[in-house]
């Protein structure tokens, strides 16, 4: 099988994420799109993350009825900071006859030096990177530091083309907290459970 890893904090998960996540899993023919919630963000150790029950829940709501996207929470149970290239292991020894592609945002591309062994999980896996709104097209040259010539066209041949929204888990945190609307941004079901557990209000 093809297989997505699609991983991040999702706090929340918005329709953003959604739409990168259909669009990787259509135009690379994918037979499953993996949704992994990080416990712990290894670049963004100085954020506390809202609570793991809160975010798996609103993943949940978010992906239920599709049947091509799946929820692990392999991350939040294992606890700790979540370094991709562990999940990536743990996967691939649970399913050793799946190719995994390795869904990344163009920001997630910049700082690819400062991730766990990225050279390896250039290997183990195939990233996808896709463009962010509001940002210029991805440098893929960033992985020439980690792949040969011929891995780094493979990578350049999976560039994902989409239609850019600029919505981000931080500003919608902040529209929650000063009181605005996030209808649309998010699906409604994330939407009414935010608001009835009271989520990023300050």
């Amino acid at each position: 099988m093809r297989i997505g890893i699609y991983g991040g904090s999702f706090d929340p998960v918005h329709i953003g994420h959604l739409l990168v996540a259909e669009t990787v899993r259509d135009q690379l023919k994918l037979d499953k799109v993996l949704w992994i919630p990080a416990f712990q963000s290894p670049l963004k150790q100085e954020w506390l993350p809202t609570d793991s029950k809160d975010r798996v829940e609103i993943l949940r709501l978010a992906i239920g009825g599709h049947p091509h996207f799946e929820l692990d929470t392999r991350e939040i149970d294992r606890g700790g900071v979540s370094f991709t290239i562990d999940t990536i292991r743990s996967l691939q020894a649970d399913q050793p006859d799946h190719e995994w592609f390795l869904v990344m945002g163009a920001d997630s591309l910049i700082d690819l030096e400062r991730w766990k062994e990225p050279a390896e999980l250039c290997r183990l896996t195939m990233p996808v990177v896709v463009a962010r709104g509001g940002m210029p097209p991805p440098d893929l040259g960033h992985f020439a530091k980690f792949v040969d010539a011929d891995r780094l066209a493979t990578i350049q041949a999976h560039r994902i083309v989409m239609p850019e929204i600029e919505i981000s888990s931080r500003d919608l945190r902040l529209r929650v907290a000063q009181g605005r609307s996030i209808r649309y941004q998010v699906p409604a079901s994330v939407e009414a459970f935010i608001r009835n557990q009271q989520l990023y209000r300050k």
